[in-house]
């Protein structure tokens, strides 16, 4: 009899609500942690998982990287012409694995940088390039007139956590503003690199089994110790981030529809100095999946530097939470000066490559003339 795959089920809800973003750092049994904190047993949490993956409700089960204290990155806003914005799109998906986060987006209503309809996210590995070399490459092949780039200056929110925030109510939130994460680089020696780039990788389902990593490190040449035990030192040095498993949130994969069927990316002006407080306000309410203070948006996107996403059911959904953030931050004293939500109509979500070497050779393809251009 096959296993039930919804994140609907009570089972599959209950693994998937620690499962998403709550395995902190690394762990060489990662299942057992999430048996032990959702109460269901390792090898039903291995099974359903599996089920999940094969069936593409789980997109992808992976250790999670510090990726912005390993490469240069930043949010990047796109402006093309309407009419190249799905090329673009498609041509980012196929030829640049450096972008991670692919979406077009329209603004709910008339606000400053409303013609900036594709987003993405960018990650350069160190010693390679800068995002505004990345940029000016990138353009020349999908038509872009122009582009922002809105790099972090700190992190509030970073956990999608879609199942667990199933039935929140707008104003929902911690009984302590967020704190904020500064992004220290990280440098790191090729043996360090060689195991990071071994942890990255997606599971295949065949490596769904109690200790995933000892496959790795035969691969690597290495012990099952000796991979848990870099492991183990990359994670004190704050290189690595959870283990996490993914959903497929927007494409329909099983009976009961999609995850979820309305994202925002949410935009703050405050004044400046208030950047910080703003931010953990924010950060704190509970239905936001992602929180950054970010820098660059000038007068672009009307001196935006809170931006955030909060996915939901539907649209009544998202703008409840955030008329609940914004009644919130005006009972904190803290005046909103503009504000503005983009949704999403177009995604494609991944993680960014960070190798050096993938990057050296992706740049010798371009200056070689191995891409095509958009159009």
């Amino acid at each position: 009899m096959s296993l039930p795959v919804s994140p609907k089920d009570p089972v599959n809800a209950r693994i998937l609500s620690v499962a998403e973003d709550r395995v902190e750092g690394f762990r060489f049994r990662p299942f057992d942690a999430v048996a032990e904190a959702s109460g269901v047993g390792a090898g039903v949490v291995l099974a359903r998982l599996r089920a999940m993956l094969e069936a593409g409700v789980v997109r992808r089960v992976r250790q999670t990287l510090q990726t912005a204290r390993l490469a240069r990155g930043a949010l990047v806003a796109w402006r093309l012409p309407e009419e190249r914005l799905r090329a673009a799109w498609l041509w980012l998906k196929r030829n640049d694995p450096f972008t991670g986060h692919i979406v077009i987006r329209r603004a709910e209503g008339r606000v400053p940088g409303e013609e900036y309809r594709l987003w993405t996210t960018l990650k350069v590995p160190a010693g390679c390039n800068t995002p505004e070399g990345h940029c000016r490459l990138v353009s020349r092949f999908i038509g872009a007139e122009s582009w922002a780039l809105l790099p972090a200056k700190g992190v509030f929110v970073l956990g999608v956590g879609h199942v667990r925030r199933r039935g929140l109510r707008p104003g929902d939130r911690l009984p302590r503003p967020a704190g904020m994460r500064t992004l220290r680089p990280l440098v790191l020696s090729p043996g360090e690199w060689r195991v990071l780039l071994a942890l990255k990788e997606p599971l295949a389902p065949g490596e769904m089994v109690p200790e995933p990593w000892s496959g790795r490190a035969g691969r690597l040449g290495l012990s099952p110790g000796e991979f848990r035990r870099a492991a183990e030192e990359l994670d004190e040095k704050g290189a690595l981030g959870r283990f996490a498993v993914f959903l497929e949130h927007v494409r329909v994969r099983s009976a009961d529809g999609p995850v979820t069927g309305y994202n925002g990316l949410f935009h703050w002006t405050v004044p400046r100095g208030m950047e910080e407080r703003a931010g953990g306000e924010c950060g704190r309410h509970l239905c936001m999946t992602h929180c950054y203070w970010r820098t660059g948006a000038g007068s672009l996107f009307g001196g935006a530097q809170i931006m955030g996403v909060v996915h939901g059911s539907c649209r009544e959904e998202v703008f409840a939470h955030k008329a609940a953030i914004d009644a919130h931050l005006a009972r904190c004293g803290i005046p909103v000066l503009h504000t503005a939500v983009f949704r999403s109509e177009l995604s494609e979500v991944r993680p960014s490559e960070l190798s050096p070497d993938v990057y050296r050779s992706w740049l010798a393809g371009v200056s070689g003339g191995a891409l095509r251009s958009s159009s």
